[in-house]
């Protein structure tokens, strides 16, 4: 239990230095900079998009899921709909600063509720009807493994936006395989 115990220990750290990752980011920009909203083509998120789905995600995803596994419900957990939210939920015109200041929000409670956990049972589960059975572990795991992913497409739009906006060819710096 011990060894169970320092990996939770692990991830919960994993998920507060994702957090300062994406302050750093996110409050390097204002409201009024034109890069929160640039797009390298129309099929891609811009940061602001970004954002609103990791506000969405951290509520009604991962958080969400970690705590029905621990129930171990036999139902469905509630239905999400990430891509549709985009436009649902009108993200390309919510206020970035306040959506800065709710991810910050959203993240410290969802830290607060992790670390208020006791001898919980990680391998508690729900059985999705798609993904089959989800632990309470295996979300936590996923919940780190999705902030990667987006730190990654962030980190690319930015690569995107400096050759963009520099008009030069970055190719020398390596490729984004």
């Amino acid at each position: 239990m011990k060894k169970r115990a320092m990996k939770i220990e692990f991830m919960i750290g994993e998920l507060i230095k994702n957090a300062g990752l994406f302050n750093s980011i996110f409050l390097t920009y204002d409201g009024n900079n034109d890069f929160i909203k640039w797009k390298p083509n129309p099929n891609k998120w811009c940061l602001l998009e970004i954002l609103c789905h990791l506000i969405d995600e951290e509520k009604e995803d991962f958080r969400t899921r970690v705590k029905f596994a621990m129930e171990n419900s036999t139902s469905q957990p509630p239905s999400i709909d990430p891509q549709g939210w985009v436009i649902s939920r009108n993200y390309l015109n919510q206020n970035y600063t306040q959506k800065c200041n709710e991810f910050i929000k959203e993240r410290t409670n969802s830290i607060k509720r992790l670390n208020s956990l006791k001898n919980e049972d990680w391998n508690a589960f729900f059985t999705h009807l798609k993904f089959g059975k989800m632990t309470a572990h295996y979300m936590l795991t996923n919940w780190i493994a999705h902030d990667y992913l987006h730190i990654k497409q962030i980190t690319k739009l930015r690569f995107d936006y400096l050759t963009h906006r520099s008009g030069e060819n970055l190719n020398y710096t390596g490729n984004w395989t």
